[in-house]
């Protein structure tokens, strides 16, 4: 070994394990005191000392400068983040200096720094500095750590000179707009990025940068001191970089890696470290979350104003006289101003007013900057003075009965904290993210896009969306009530208790200090009540049976009740995850709806079965005769089938069902007939076999490996022993091709039953990791049910299970009853995001007793749990 190589790795071990040491103890330091500005400085300090030592025992030329640049350069050095370099040459590199830095590049990853270097001279800096931003920005942070201070100092002159403020401005603010769409455009994800999302630390970076190279400061003391900024504000600013420069390097020292998304599996732990407790209603991390959300919000509103009145420092819009709309408002460049600071504190009446004139004016874009600052100000104005005066309160209703932009402007009330200030309740709820594996939007934002739908309902751009919802809305009248009923819906949410219970109570003194008439009063208030009654009976009872609807019909009354519901409904379940609604469940809904309707405009007692069994037998076979079958096509199986049969399919599946059969010849092999569902939504698959015990496992099995999903089952045995099953089934995927699916499950699904073929093991897939960290604990409940089919079936139960959704689930449930013996008749498949609620209509012998019952309750707890 050299000399030279001997001092090199006397050197890498002195500087690794220093480098160790060192960091370890400052976050150690950090653990102790949470001081994450401290960390930062002395991770910056300490990677100083190192490089510096490198490049001084490398004995590199001194005409070279070793610049810090990026977020290594302005001093903060997150504990997983890069340390980026740029090496300065004054001449382009020759051989013997590519080797030299070549080393220094090796030594750096050897030593353990994960470094971003570039090696450019002062004209290549520039080329990429004006074809690149993200370059140019980098640069305007760089800090020499060794090597020649002149030619940094050359390097620091000609990149300040080249800056073009307006158009980095410029460039910035749409750079910033693409980041901000590419998060949804908004901080409220469930796995929020605290450094590149809405409202992080890259707003807060991408300010400074902006003031900075514009000349007009480094810092939020400098930007408050040429009034870009209040003392109030600079504070606010201060308070939220503090906690989410805390949160990255808590974030970074639990991940062990470079990780700013707040992932599930961290926010517990950050939760706890930061001091969150969980209470009775709330996990710890839905509280720290919620106060993640809102410091997101107060970036988000804060940086809006600055950038707004830095825009107008740097690109000073033409003189024009702002146009008076009254004594306290006015027009500026198509914006809406105040006349002087003081307009809301003068008049605190004039906040609502001003949300109303953003309302009524189309030809105003939004509020000024200084208009923003001032109602920001002022919403600590609004107390229980400012909200029972009886003008308030009648501007605030206004709101709700105005034609257009509603949803925008409780939007923008949310954002400057107007609307929880008026509205405690909904103050209360403003960030509060739930992990019930089926929100995807905290309480707030999830009312806003419940009354984002409502809107959409009523415009006619909207109208093949949503056909039958923009009929009915229509024709109701004013919706206000629906707004209002869609505002309080779930404002009690967090509370512990019932929310809808809580939220009525909420909106009956709301209707009732509002002045709002009896008769929309008494609707609001039952709509929150009942907001989730009419999505629970059609995802979890059979709406096929007349008694189902004669019951819900009931609870509804009349019809203006059963459209708004149905109104709600739709947009409450739209309006909570992409994932929770599809065509299934809207059809089930509208099925349910007009099921309903009908029954409420009949002016007869509703039909015994015998009378209904009449009237679908009477047409089917009017559809038969429509498809030209012979008159006794349907004897074969109608012999076969009891009451039951007829009260559960509808006439059209017993039409489908009776030709079917009459074109099978070979009756003792089984027959599968799959068709596109009727109801606009999956696919409806018939099997007619041999009775087993294990049928419907072996259904579970097939369809979950052909990458279906079952969301309804009706199950019949016939009086020869046969079963007769219905199924509709859903594309996991979304794949397309229905139609080319057909021929595959009749054919496959036909060859397994021959072949009696063990079942097929479901598709194998991951449990999301929503459910890994935030588990639902299942229940299993087993209840007696008296039915019209009692007297012909024996004793009937409902099987309820909740559980959090994982593959192959129904499998398991399916397995466990065949184990028990349980003879399934209907079920009910409702999957909410990552949970599942799913009801079966069992009997059994076994079951009659309480003995049998808990047992196969207990066994498929068991399941699920393991």
């Amino acid at each position: 070994m050299t000399l030279e190589m001997a001092a090199a790795n006397a050197l890498l071990s002195s500087v690794k394990s220093r480098l160790h040491a060192d960091q370890a103890s400052i976050c150690e330091q950090f653990l102790v005191d949470g001081d994450a500005v401290r960390l930062l400085h002395d991770r910056c300090r300490l990677i100083d000392a190192v490089l510096c030592e490198v490049w001084r025992e490398l004995g590199l030329p001194a005409s070279l400068a070793l610049v810090a640049v990026g977020g290594y350069g302005r001093g903060e050095l997150y504990p997983a983040s890069d340390v980026d370099l740029l090496i300065l040459l004054p001449e382009p590199v020759g051989s013997a200096l590519t080797a030299q830095l070549e080393r220094l590049v090796c030594l750096l990853w050897d030593v353990g720094l994960e470094t971003g270097h570039s090696v450019r001279t002062l004209e290549e800096c520039l080329e990429q500095a004006a074809d690149n931003v993200t370059v140019q920005t980098s640069m305007i942070e760089a800090r020499l750590l060794a090597g020649s201070a002149s030619l940094f100092h050359e390097f620091s002159s000609l990149v300040d000179a080249n800056v073009d403020a307006e158009s980095f401005f410029q460039t910035k603010r749409i750079e910033q707009e693409d980041r901000h769409q590419r998060f949804g455009e908004t901080p409220y994800s469930l796995e929020a990025n605290c450094k590149e999302g809405p409202g992080g630390l890259r707003d807060l970076q991408l300010i400074l940068w902006i003031t900075q190279a514009a000349g007009y400061g480094k810092c939020w003391k400098d930007l408050e001191q040429r009034g870009f900024i209040t003392d109030d504000e600079e504070q606010l600013l201060e308070s939220a970089e503090g906690f989410l420069r805390t949160l990255r390097t808590r974030l970074h020292l639990l991940a062990g890696r470079r990780e700013d998304r707040l992932l599930f599996e961290y926010q517990t732990a950050l939760a706890e470290q930061l001091g969150f407790t969980a209470t009775a209603a709330r996990r710890s991390s839905e509280l720290l979350m919620q106060r993640y959300y809102r410091t997101a919000k107060t970036v988000m509103q804060i940086s809006t104003i600055l950038l707004q009145n830095i825009g107008a420092a740097l690109l000073p819009s033409p003189d024009q006289a702002p146009q008076a709309i009254n004594e306290r408002f006015q027009h500026t460049h198509d914006f809406l101003d105040v006349t002087h600071e003081e307009v809301f504190s003068e008049t605190p009446a004039a906040i609502l007013e001003a949300f109303l004139l953003l309302q009524q004016d189309a030809g105003l874009h939004g509020l000024t900057a200084r208009a923003q600052r001032a109602l920001w100000r002022a919403r600590t104005l609004i107390d229980d003075d400012f909200r029972h005066d009886p003008c308030n309160r009648a501007r605030f209703l206004e709101l709700f009965q105005q034609g257009t932009r509603l949803t925008e402007t409780l939007r923008r009330m949310n954002q400057l904290g107007v609307l929880g200030r008026y509205l405690p309740g909904f103050g209360r709820i403003v960030g509060q993210m739930q992990h019930d594996l089926f929100h995807v939007y905290t309480v707030d934002q999830h009312i806003l896009q419940v009354m984002r739908r409502l809107r959409r309902f009523t415009m006619e751009e909207f109208a093949h969306e949503y056909p039958l919802c923009s009929r009915l809305i229509s024709d109701f009248g004013n919706p206000c009530v629906l707004y209002i009923a869609a505002l309080f819906h779930d404002i009690a949410k967090g509370r512990g208790g019932d929310h809808s219970e809580l939220g009525a109570i909420d909106a009956r003194r709301f209707c009732d200090e509002h002045g709002l008439a009896a008769e929309e009063t008494e609707l609001i208030v039952w709509l929150v009540r009942q907001h989730l009654v009419m999505s629970r009976i059609a995802q979890k009872e059979d709406i096929a049976d007349p008694g189902v609807v004669a019951r819900f019909a009931t609870t509804v009354g009349n019809e203006r009740r059963l459209v708004a519901l149905y109104l709600l409904t739709v947009a409450d379940l739209r309006g909570t995850s992409p994932k929770v609604w599809n065509a299934w469940k809207g059809q089930l809904l509208e099925q349910l709806f007009t099921a309903t309707r009908r029954s409420l405009r009949s002016s007869e007692a509703p039909a015994m079965a015998d009378g209904i069994v009449t009237q679908r037998q009477l047409e089917a076979r009017r559809l038969m005769r429509y498809l030209a079958l012979p008159e006794a096509v349907h004897e074969r199986l109608w012999e076969q089938v009891d009451t039951v049969y007829f009260l559960r399919q509808s006439a059209d599946e017993i039409a489908w069902h009776a030709r079917a059969l009459h074109d099978h010849v070979h009756p003792e092999k089984p027959l599968v007939k799959a068709r596109l569902s009727p109801l606009g939504a999956g696919l409806e698959v018939m099997i007619y076999s041999h009775d087993e015990t294990d049928l419907f496992v072996r259904m579970a099995g097939f369809f979950s490996r052909a990458g279906y999903s079952i969301v309804d089952a009706k199950i019949h045995t016939t009086r020869d022993g046969y079963a007769l099953d219905t199924f509709i089934v859903l594309d996991v995927a979304e794949r397309g091709g229905r139609r080319e699916m057909i021929s595959y499950i009749e054919h496959e699904l036909s060859e397994r039953l021959c072949g009696r073929s063990p079942p097929d093991l479901p598709a194998s897939g991951r449990v999301s990791r929503q459910v890994r960290h935030f588990p639902l604990q299942p229940s299993v409940s087993i209840q007696p049910v008296v039915t019209l089919e009692a007297d012909e079936t024996g004793k009937l139960f409902v099987l309820t299970v909740v559980a959090a959704d994982r593959p192959g689930l129904l499998f398991v449930i399916a397995t466990q009853l065949a184990a028990h013996h349980a003879n399934l008749h209907t079920a009910k498949i409702a999957t909410l995001g990552e949970r599942v609620e799913d009801t079966f209509l069992i009997s059994g012998s076994h079951l009659e007793e309480s003995a049998g019952r808990v047992k196969l309750e207990t066994d498929l707890l068991k399941q699920l749990q393991s």
